[in-house]
């Protein structure tokens, strides 16, 4: 019978051997194992999911990720695709080993087809760089969100995120038009021609957006551009008594509409030293860019100034100067969204929500002495009795999973789990995420 400390040797060896074969295939630079360098893949961007890893790899070929899928495939060693790693729930971080392929270095980004108003990117060019790289061609890319600096291609697609500019260009995956995969048995599919209307069949492509890398790991994907918006934007911040109250303001010349609570443009104010921008108090904020200025009621309490759009976007960050808050990316109906906000906002702690108004998708974040389940309870409970989704943009991770049974039907998580295990028999992609086991 083999004893404890031969199991811990054989897998020392094991492990010991398979890094010795990713480092043949990208180079012993790009396979870290020193804790100190893979500290910044092993946690999360809110600091409350980290785990370890055997190894963090760094393909920069999509030939090199299709070797190193093959060799964990072989080596029986789960794998955990990472981006930017900006997520909010735990599902771009190893937890009981997993070997993080960072596709960081998947830096393809193809000349755009003016013709047809789209591009070819790799997984791992950020939202900025494909932003700026567009627009030199009088394009603009349809996703933006304040993450944009470190959000990946790769990662947006893996979690179909939706971002500030969802009410004019839609979500991530209106944007995908075709995908590069990898398989979890090493085999690539691609789909990166652009044809705007492909009836021919299933289109596999859409399959993996928000599959959060349990499916394939995505290398390049096709994407449509949005016209560059030339001309005046305005940019309005109006004190309202009830969210929903902003929804008037929708129509064809909007292209962001944002709510915040009277929380979030307080502690924002504080942090960058500025004043209220409007001139009382109101329990929310909308946030509205048009290119036409809105029509509103003469009474109002309304700013027009483009750099209002700070006080959105620095958010997050005045909130990580309290302390770490346990974060929540839920969408309910819009009907419901007044009844949940109020509801959400009497629960114990500091409570900050924010979010896109057009989709009811709501940011909430807790700041206080209770511990996340308990708080994940209480908020997706909420989100639950209102009709909602549990993850708007951020995917379920491992954060959720548990939740995914209040909001599917058993027949539906059964045809998942289906096609989870014909795409990935071993289940060596992303293994703790989203896949929960039954209750």
């Amino acid at each position: 019978m083999t004893s404890e400390s031969e199991l811990n040797t054989i897998e020392r060896d094991l492990a010991e051997r398979l890094r010795n074969q990713l480092a043949e295939v990208v180079g012993s630079t790009q396979v870290l194992t020193e804790q100190d360098m893979v500290a910044g893949y092993v946690t999360d961007w809110t600091g409350a999911w980290s785990g370890w890893t055997r190894a963090v790899v760094r393909p920069g070929t999509v030939v090199e990720v299709q070797q190193v899928v093959s060799l964990c495939r072989d080596a029986g060693v789960p794998i955990v695709t990472q981006g930017g790693n900006t997520g909010l729930v735990g599902g771009s971080v190893p937890h009981r080993g997993e070997v993080v392929l960072s596709l960081r270095r998947l830096t393809r980004l193809d000349p755009v087809d003016t013709i047809s108003g789209q591009v070819t990117a790799g997984a791992g060019v950020t939202i900025a760089a494909l932003r700026d790289h567009v627009r030199r061609s009088g394009f603009d890319y349809g996703v933006d969100l304040a993450s944009r600096d470190s959000a990946t291609i790769g990662g947006t697609i893996a979690t179909n995120a939706g971002g500030i500019r969802v009410i004019a260009n839609g979500d991530t995956r209106r944007q995908v038009l075709g995908l590069e995969v990898v398989l979890a048995d090493g085999t690539v599919i691609s789909r990166l021609a652009g044809i705007e209307k492909d009836s021919a069949g299933f289109d596999l492509s859409q399959l993996f957006v928000g599959s959060e890398g349990t499916l394939g790991v995505i290398t390049s994907a096709r994407l449509r551009l949005a016209p560059l918006i030339g001309g005046e934007r305005h940019v309005v911040l109006l004190g309202v008594s009830h969210p929903s109250q902003g929804l008037e303001l929708r129509g064809p010349r909007v292209t962001a509409l944002e709510f915040l609570s009277h929380s979030c443009l307080a502690i924002v104010s504080a942090h960058l030293g500025r004043r209220l921008p409007t001139t009382g108090e109101h329990p929310y904020y909308v946030l509205v860019e048009s290119s036409r200025l809105p029509q509103l009621d003469p009474n109002a309490d309304a700013v027009v100034d483009e750099r209002l759009w700070e006080f959105r976007e620095a958010i997050t960050e005045s909130l990580s100067t309290q302390g770490v808050p346990h974060k929540f990316d839920v969408g309910v109906p819009l009907a419901r969204l007044d009844e949940f906000v109020g509801e959400v906002e009497l629960l114990d702690g500091d409570v900050f929500v924010f979010g896109h108004l057009a989709e009811g998708n709501c940011h909430v974040n807790v700041l206080g002495p209770t511990d996340y389940e308990t708080v994940a309870d209480q908020v997706l409970g909420l989100v639950v009795d209102h009709g909602g989704t549990v993850a708007s943009e951020h995917g379920i991770g491992v954060a959720k999973g548990r939740w995914l049974f209040h909001t599917t039907s058993p027949a539906e998580r059964a045809a998942i789990r289906r096609i989870k295990h014909a795409l990935d028999p071993q289940g060596i992609l992303n293994p703790a995420v989203t896949f929960a086991p039954e209750e």
